[in-house]
């Protein structure tokens, strides 16, 4: 059945009573009671500490939590001239969910500004409040993404695969499109409540990549904010990350083929104004089962290989092949084939009518080797170093774009056979 709100008819009466508000901070949530209150404790004295004048209202958009998420937000005390509303979302469970239901309570109070922030942040402060909003307050950005300083492992699928493509298509250094932490314009949150995608992969994993990138190709002004460390519960990517590198590129390939005609001619990238800290402080380490990601590379690679003749172009699977002959140690694929192997899938992607989730699933296991490969790229790096291998490989990416070009040109009518994935 299709929602027409993201909201229960509780939470709808209380958005009614609050009438409206200048200031909407979101906390989408899931099983974080360890968390929670730290982040709403943050918000609430940095709304206090930067906008007391401003009507505020604190959102947490929870998922259905099994633990007492939602008690101990309930019981923690705001500031009394905030208020604060806690909520079950409706919806297919996911963080797009959540969004919806508060892009939808700031489109109904009418506010001025938005900002929402992860519930397992650790490293927020109350000063990420006005790094985030004052852009779209006191300059008019409708459009605030997050800049952190993260450890070197932490994020792989961020600086593998969506920062690469969002600077190389739409020619942004937006360096965290898929952050997490965000603000936007009232307009921006009406546009976006606007959208006919609530029973889609967008409101799972996809929400903050879609977000980002309607941002860009609608017009919006745009600005990144540096917040300094994030330190949060960061998942494993041998472990936790297959679901959200399915539906994340899912939907990154979805949008390139609604805005084919946005970024097709567009050529180079431009830095973005930046707000925020100036501070620098060392990122927590990041844990990964390196042994694991090159155990599924290889494991896929057996198991997909006759697919991968057919998906990839001679050159391409070469390197694959080669690759799945390298011990652990040795293991690097290099950026211009894995560049390659995104380009490729995309187009391939587009040229199809079904199978599409499972033709996502047949790159993971590549997905898993590129993360492997960085690590041992990076291994003896400082995270300073990491980072300018990161830029690097976001300029190959642009470097290479007529290659996108060609093949999302030469794929679009060839004939396919969609049943073999």
């Amino acid at each position: 059945m299709k929602l027409n709100s993201g909201l229960r008819q509780y939470a709808s009466k209380r958005v009614e009573e609050i009438e409206s508000a200048d200031i909407l901070a979101g906390i989408p949530c899931y099983n974080n009671q360890e968390t929670i209150q730290h982040v709403i404790q943050m918000v609430t004295h940095g709304l206090d500490r930067h906008y007391r004048e401003q009507r505020s209202v604190i959102m947490i958009a929870d998922g259905g939590s099994t633990d007492d998420t939602r008690e101990v937000a309930k019981d923690f005390q705001i500031k009394p001239w905030q208020e604060k509303l806690v909520t079950i979302y409706r919806g297919p469970g996911g963080k797009g969910s959540a969004f919806r239901s508060i892009f939808e309570t700031a489109h109904r109070l009418g506010v001025k500004a938005c900002m929402v922030v992860d519930s397992d942040l650790r490293s927020i402060s109350s000063d990420w409040v006005s790094h985030l909003l004052e852009p779209v307050l006191g300059y008019g950005y409708e459009y605030v993404s997050p800049v952190y300083t993260r450890y070197k492992y932490d994020g792989t699928i961020t600086n593998n695969i969506v920062y690469n493509l969002t600077r190389c298509l739409y020619g942004l250094r937006l360096r965290q499109p898929i952050g997490g932490d965000f603000a936007f314009s009232g307009k921006l949150a009406a546009h976006y409540v606007e959208q006919d995608v609530w029973e889609t992969d967008v409101a799972r994993y996809g929400i903050d990549i879609w977000m980002t990138t309607h941002a860009i190709t609608s017009g919006m002004k745009l600005c990144q904010s540096n917040l300094g460390v994030k330190i949060h519960d960061a998942k494993d990517p041998a472990e936790a990350l297959g679901p959200m590198f399915r539906q994340v590129v899912h939907t990154l390939f979805l949008l390139m083929e609604q805005f084919e005609s946005k970024w097709k001619s567009v050529r180079g990238s431009s830095s973005l104004p930046m707000f925020g800290t100036e501070k620098s402080l060392e990122p927590e380490p990041v844990q990964v089962d390196f042994e694991r990601l090159v155990k599924e590379y290889k494991a896929g690679f057996r198991q997909f290989k006759v697919l991968y003749r057919d998906l990839f172009s001679p050159e391409c699977f070469e390197e694959l092949k080669k690759c799945a002959g390298l011990s652990p140690r040795k293991f690097v694929m290099s950026v211009e084939t894995w560049a390659k192997v995104l380009f490729e899938t995309a187009a391939t992607f587009r040229s199809w009518t079904t199978n599409r989730a499972n033709l996502v699933s047949l790159v993971t296991p590549l997905y898993l080797g590129r993360v492997a490969s960085f690590i041992n790229r990076t291994r003896d790096m400082t995270t300073v170093q990491a980072e300018q291998l990161v830029e690097e490989q976001a300029q190959l990416f642009e470097d290479q774009k007529d290659y996108l070009i060609r093949v999302w040109d030469e794929k679009k009518d060839a004939p396919q056979n969609q049943n073999s994935a």
